[in-house]
């Protein structure tokens, strides 16, 4: 037998293998989600007068300033005291007080009924094609997995065309109580090395380690029952350049 056919043969075969061998067009890659809970900033004039905001935002306007996500990103807005939620989009990138999450609208905080004294709110990412329904969202099954192991609180996704204004007057504020989250890590040893870098960097005390479960363990700071002292501890903490504090209220 001529071994030159043979070896052509083979190599003929393989070609046609590789060449078969294609991801399906259906296939999805699930989004990266953002999320941060803490406290947002209702823009005036007078902030960026003051220089504590370098840039617009028109009092009717549907845009909001956040410092972790690119312009045009959609997003939903929640009051995490009465679960109102709305969707908007991420403006131009702009300066304001790092304490804050973000600097909305007057037409967003008056659509979310929000506390002027504890403006309290998640800010997620969401898809472009993703539908709201009362109380329910849909997850891709990756994103499932994910939140199935780890405690997640729930999000509460409410439909604006049926929710009716009501006073804050008639929202009860439940006590102010809040922890600031730096991280939770898988590893017990890693929240032990994160509490210790904490230390040595900066004049901080009372770092402290939560155990969630046994794959989940969480650094923060507190709690506070006052705004004040939250506030200071966020701004000393700030030097470190963590990339995404959350403030949550317990």
């Amino acid at each position: 037998m001529n071994y030159k056919i043979i070896i052509i043969i083979i190599l003929f075969l393989h070609s046609c293998t590789t060449t078969n061998i294609s991801k399906k067009k259906d296939d999805i890659i699930p989004l990266e989600i953002f999320s941060n809970k803490g406290f947002t900033l209702l823009y005036d004039e007078d902030l960026k007068s003051k220089k504590l905001v370098n840039k617009t935002i028109d009092e009717r306007s549907l845009i909001i300033f956040q410092r972790n996500l690119k312009k045009n990103t959609s997003v939903k807005i929640t009051n995490l005291i009465n679960n109102k939620s709305i969707l908007a989009k991420v403006g131009a990138n702009s300066n304001y007080p790092s304490f804050y999450n973000s600097v909305i609208s007057k037409r967003i905080f008056d659509e979310l009924d929000l506390n002027t004294n504890e403006p309290y709110v998640e800010i997620s990412t969401v898809s472009e094609n993703t539908t709201f329904l009362a109380k329910k969202a849909k997850m891709f099954d990756e994103e499932k997995k994910v939140a199935d192991k780890a405690p997640v609180e729930g999000i509460s996704i409410s439909d604006l065309s049926q929710n009716k204004k009501k006073s804050n007057k008639n929202v009860k504020t439940a006590k102010f109580k809040y922890i600031i989250k730096i991280a939770d890590f898988y590893y017990e040893n890693t929240a032990e090395m994160m509490k210790k870098r904490i230390k040595d960097e900066i004049n901080v005390k009372n770092t402290k380690i939560l155990k969630i479960s046994n794959t989940n363990y969480r650094v923060y700071f507190g709690p506070f029952d006052n705004l004040k002292s939250l506030k200071q501890t966020f701004d000393d903490i700030s030097p470190l350049n963590f990339e995404n504090i959350e403030i949550i209220k317990l």
